[in-house]
C-alpha cells in the first residue's frame, strides 16, 4: 500500500463550465481518421467503436453549441507535396505521415467528416505542423480574444494531438478537461497511457461524455 495516492488514484471533481469562458476544441476530425476508407481508420477503428467515439463527439458538439460554448476546429496540417523540403529535423512520425499522404489537401481524406462540419459560429484555427494545436498556430490568440479560459479537448489521437494540445494549454494557463470516450488511439496501451498515466499530470478534469453532458446542462 502506497502511503500517498498515485497520480492515477488522485480524485478529480467535475468542474462547472460557464459558457462565456469555456470552449470545445475539436481536434483533427478528418475522414482519414474517422471514416470507413480513411487511411488511418483501420488503426483507430477498434477503440473508436469500443468507446462510441462518433456518437460521443456528435453529442458533445451538439450540447456545446446549444449551451453557447465556443467551438473551435483544431486541424492538423494537410499533406502537400514537398511540405518538409529543406527541413533539418522532421520527426519519424511526420515523415511517415508524409510518405502515406495523410490528410492530403483537396482530397476526401483531408476533408472533415460529414458529421463534423464547420457551423457559422465555429472558429477554424490555423493548421498545426506537429501534435500541439497551440504551436505555430493562432489558437492561443483566438481563445484569449474570445475570453475563453476553460478548454474541453476532444478528437484524435489521444496520445498525440489531444495530449500535446491539452498539455500546452495547461502550461499556458488554461483549465483543461479531457473526455475518456471522445477520443481514440491506435492501441489500448496508447489510450491507457494518454488518459490514465499522462492525462492526470496536466488535465484538471478527465470525464466521460455522460459526465460532461450533465455538467454542461
Amino acid at each position: 500500500m502506497h502511503p500517498h495516492p498515485t497520480i492515477e488514484e488522485t480524485p478529480m471533481t467535475t468542474p462547472t463550465y460557464d459558457p462565456k469562458i469555456t470552449a470545445v476544441l475539436l481536434v483533427d476530425p478528418y475522414n482519414d481518421f474517422l471514416s470507413e476508407g480513411g487511411k488511418l481508420w483501420p488503426r483507430t477503428k477498434t477503440i473508436a467503436e469500443e468507446v462510441g467515439l462518433h456518437d460521443n463527439l456528435r453529442a458533445i458538439m451538439r450540447a456545446a453549441r446549444e449551451a453557447g460554448l465556443g467551438t473551435f476546429f483544431v486541424p492538423h496540417r494537410r499533406w502537400e507535396p514537398l511540405q518538409y523540403k529543406g527541413w533539418k529535423y522532421p520527426t519519424p512520425y511526420q515523415q511517415a505521415g508524409y510518405e502515406s499522404q495523410i490528410f492530403a489537401k483537396d482530397t476526401w481524406g483531408g476533408t472533415f467528416h460529414d458529421d463534423f462540419q464547420l457551423q457559422p459560429d465555429d472558429i477554424l484555427v490555423t493548421e498545426h505542423w506537429g501534435s500541439s494545436g497551440f504551436a505555430n498556430t493562432d489558437l492561443d490568440y483566438l481563445l484569449r480574444r474570445h475570453g475563453h479560459e476553460k478548454l474541453i479537448v476532444i478528437g484524435l489521437v489521444a496520445n498525440t494531438c489531444i495530449e500535446a494540445t491539452g498539455r500546452i494549454g495547461m502550461e499556458l494557463g488554461y483549465h483543461v478537461t479531457l473526455v475518456r470516450d471522445a477520443t481514440a488511439a491506435f492501441t489500448p496501451e496508447a489510450m491507457h497511457a494518454a488518459l490514465y498515466i499522462n492525462g492526470p499530470t496536466y488535465a484538471h478534469a478527465i470525464l466521460t461524455t455522460t459526465e460532461l453532458l450533465a455538467a454542461l446542462r
